[in-house]
């Protein structure tokens, strides 16, 4: 039976392990303690733990104060305010001056879509992967999640770690690794069709890969949970081994992987590459499982999509 967990439980989890462990940290929410599970830190080392009320962008000064006094802190809410209502904040007082700031951005993709368009961040990674200084990670479950945060709190600079709302499936366990700028192989099991992606869409793509196996297609996938520093050495490995090339993402075409994976290849491997992903849209009201229907951005959209690219060749 497949286990299901949020993402977003991860943060509490990981950031009472750093506490425990000796780790000089703090973390800040904007009427988001509850929802990003910052409270769980509260509820044992209250002097580590604030929350800023409905007030992101002076959640993440206060951010930066504490990282300039020299904490490791993590600011955690919503993926559409963290990346859009801070931004100057966060260029200017966090990502310039490379405080230790781990902005935690929730509620990212479709899975904000009951909260309407105003709530649901279709656009974030392209607009934070613009900003020097700032890693940008993006897992893809439960424990891919914990790790990013631990991992997180050892960067030298900002991070921004980009995850769902509800329960989404675990796919990994506790062995798992996640290497800043590393890509991860998850399927290498021949040359016809190449898959990269990224975020809690995995599960998705791991469903498409077996339906393509069961039609005869050799599929590599591999997983990126960092789109800033990408893993280059790892999409052109791939680029050079299969027939087609595609991206998987839940976020819209332009500025997401889809992006990071062609400035990678435009200047070093040219290739048609062929991105699965929001068609440049704002999202709407309904469920997360009802939007990614809509969008084919599901395990049977996507396979769609991907066998109409085949039959045309």
């Amino acid at each position: 039976m497949v286990e299901f967990k949020s993402t977003r439980t991860a943060l509490g989890d990981a950031l009472i392990e750093l506490a425990d462990s000796g780790a000089d940290i703090a973390a800040v929410a904007a009427d988001t303690s509850k929802a990003m599970h910052t409270e769980i830190l509260g509820k044992k080392y209250p002097e580590r733990s604030f929350d800023c009320g409905i007030a992101e962008q002076n959640m993440m000064m206060i951010a930066a104060g504490l990282a300039a006094s020299g904490k490791v802190v993590f600011a955690a809410s919503y993926s559409v305010f963290t990346s859009m209502r801070v931004t100057e904040q966060l260029r200017t007082f966090i990502c310039y001056p490379k405080l230790n700031v781990n902005i935690f951005a929730g509620i990212g993709g479709l899975s904000g879509g009951i909260e309407g368009a105003t709530h649901m961040a279709l656009e974030d990674l392209g607009i934070v992967r613009c900003l020097p200084n700032l890693t940008v990670l993006n897992p893809a479950d439960y424990y891919a999640t914990k790790k990013a945060v631990l991992e997180a709190a050892k960067i030298d600079g900002p991070c921004y770690i980009r995850v769902g709302r509800d329960a989404s499936p675990v796919i990994f366990d506790d062995s798992y690794r996640l290497n800043i700028g590393r890509a991860n192989t998850i399927i290498d099991e021949g040359n016809d069709i190449g898959i990269i992606v990224s975020g809690i869409i995995l599960h998705h793509a791991l469903e498409v890969t077996e339906k393509l196996k069961r039609d005869g297609y050799g599929v590599k996938l591999i997983e990126m949970p960092t789109l800033k520093p990408i893993d280059s050495k790892a999409v052109i490995d791939m680029a050079g081994e299969v027939k087609y090339l595609f991206t998987v993402e839940e976020h819209n075409l332009t500025g997401g992987l889809n992006t990071a994976v062609c400035e990678v290849l435009c200047r070093s491997f040219p290739i048609k590459v062929y991105p699965i992903a929001a068609a440049d849209i704002y999202g709407e009201s309904g469920s997360p499982s009802e939007l990614a229907a809509k969008y084919r951005l599901d395990g049977q959209g996507i396979y769609q999509r991907i066998r109409e690219v085949m039959g045309k060749k």
